[in-house]
């Protein structure tokens, strides 16, 4: 089994999609960094299973990687979000690693 965190810096580097199950149900997320928060890591991405009310609504969401679960990559690109910044999303976070 490979390691979430392994899978995610591929999804990142390669700017491809990542199924993953978290809190029961089964996401399709566009990774766009990695971080770590108190000791925990976390992975900014948008879910794109989500309804969005409009494309401009659309925002990268925080996932604690402990919660993510029979994560897989997929051959799908994404493009990044038009306004991300690779920036980690509180002053005390870390950025590990970032589009």
């Amino acid at each position: 089994m490979t390691e979430p965190r392994l899978v995610l810096m591929e999804a990142i580097a390669r700017k491809i999609i990542v199924t993953a199950r978290y809190n029961g149900v089964v996401l399709r997320l566009a990774p766009h960094a990695l971080f770590e928060r108190h000791g925990e890591l976390y992975v900014s991405a948008l879910n794109l299973d989500k309804n969005w009310i409009s494309e401009e609504a659309r925002r990268l969401g925080h996932f604690k990687l402990s919660g993510l679960s029979m994560m897989e990559l997929t051959e799908d690109p994404f493009d990044p979000m038009p306004a991300y910044e690779p920036t980690a999303p509180r002053p005390e976070d870390m950025l590990v690693f970032a589009i």
